[in-house]
């Protein structure tokens, strides 16, 4: 056990600008519970787009918080420190979501090498894939010198691998794929995937300041400025993926591409403050949430568990390497690291180079 205070992340879900860190005691662990110290977690502009479907998909419930604030899940490595539960040794290293603070107490309803599944009430309404912790030792994509990568890119390369495969799988026959927001990383393992596939051309979109870094990514067949969007060629069938969440540029994709556009789906919404907009006549298709959770529970239907990881784990392999030639981990423990790096990420202040590992432990 430990003698150090928890210490809790919080955001008004009203307003993101406004965060605290409330000092609580260490949670008691009863029969059956299981107490996590949180080692480290990855903060990345997709964290913020866990706020804005704070409410919409459950994201505000993964773990309790004072009225009018939130604890935003993030994905991280933690060791059990206490456990009360049979199956759970102490000392275990798990991947998976973890909130922004030092200790998390879960309710295992199953434990095994393959998964710590936290059955809390709180959590009972949330996707399966987002409930259960992954021993290390018992995880086929786990090595230990990339924990950083892993914690900073694998859920957020799940989520492309997913929607690559969805797109892939519904067989919208486009030619061209377009990814707003080409310069996060969530749209990086995207337009990967998509060019590499053969199947499309993969048309990241993306602000001037960071046009640059994109086109020396490699992974994109072709780089638009949102400047430039109105000179697509749209002759040919595509599929809109919406990374951004920004309004006036989903209504200018809509509007040039028409009975042309095959699908258009919301992932993500790093433009965060432009997301407020009108969809009303919107031409083409309307657009439509991806839940990835969905497709996960598809393909291990279609594929079985063990295919399912498999091919997940040799496309993560391919991408993990790619990645090693643009991605700069910077590293941060404490208060005052965790707040800074929340506050220039809300703010677009963040290098899309940088991946960002934080702690709330301000010396190990």
């Amino acid at each position: 056990m430990t003698d150090s205070p928890g210490l809790d992340f919080l955001v008004d879900k009203s307003d993101w600008h406004r965060h605290r860190l409330d000092e609580t005691a260490v949670p008691d662990v009863s029969e059956g519970q299981v107490l996590f110290r949180v080692d480290r977690f990855a903060f990345t502009a997709n964290n913020i787009s866990y706020a804005l479907a704070g409410d919409m998909l459950g994201y505000w419930n993964f773990y309790p918080a004072p009225d009018g604030w939130g604890r935003l899940p993030t994905m991280g490595f933690g060791e059990v420190i206490n456990s009360k539960h049979p199956d759970v040794a102490i000392g275990t290293r798990c991947f998976g979501f973890y909130p922004m603070s030092r200790y998390l107490r879960i309710e295992p309803s199953a434990a095994g090498p393959g998964g710590i599944f936290d059955g809390a009430a709180h959590r009972a309404a949330l996707a399966p894939a987002y409930n259960t912790y992954t021993p290390c030792e018992g995880d086929p994509l786990y090595q230990p010198e990339h924990e950083d990568a892993l914690m900073l890119m694998r859920g957020l390369f799940m989520t492309s691998f997913l929607a690559d495969d969805f797109i892939a799988d519904n067989g919208f026959g486009e030619r061209a794929v377009l990814i707003s927001s080409a310069s996060s990383k969530t749209s990086i393992a995207l337009g990967y995937l998509v060019s590499r596939s053969g199947r499309a051309t993969a048309v990241g979109l993306t602000s001037e300041r960071n046009r640059d870094f994109v086109r020396e990514l490699g992974c994109y067949d072709e780089v638009v400025t949102y400047d430039e969007v109105q000179g697509l060629d749209a002759t040919g069938p595509a599929v809109y993926v919406d990374m951004a969440g920004n309004s006036a540029l989903r209504r200018n994709i809509h509007e040039l591409f028409g009975d042309r556009l095959m699908h258009s789906s919301t992932i993500g919404a790093t433009h965060w403050d432009q997301t407020a907009g009108d969809d009303e006549g919107l031409p083409g298709p309307s657009p439509e949430f991806f839940f990835a959770p969905a497709q996960i529970q598809k393909r291990a239907a279609d594929w079985g568990p063990g295919e399912l990881q498999r091919r997940l784990g040799e496309a993560w392999e391919g991408f993990r390497k790619f990645s090693e030639s643009w991605l700069e981990v910077r590293r941060g423990r404490g208060r005052e690291a965790v707040e800074r790096v929340y506050e220039d990420t809300l703010a677009g202040r963040t290098e899309p180079q940088h991946g960002h590992v934080l702690s709330l432990w301000e010396d190990s």
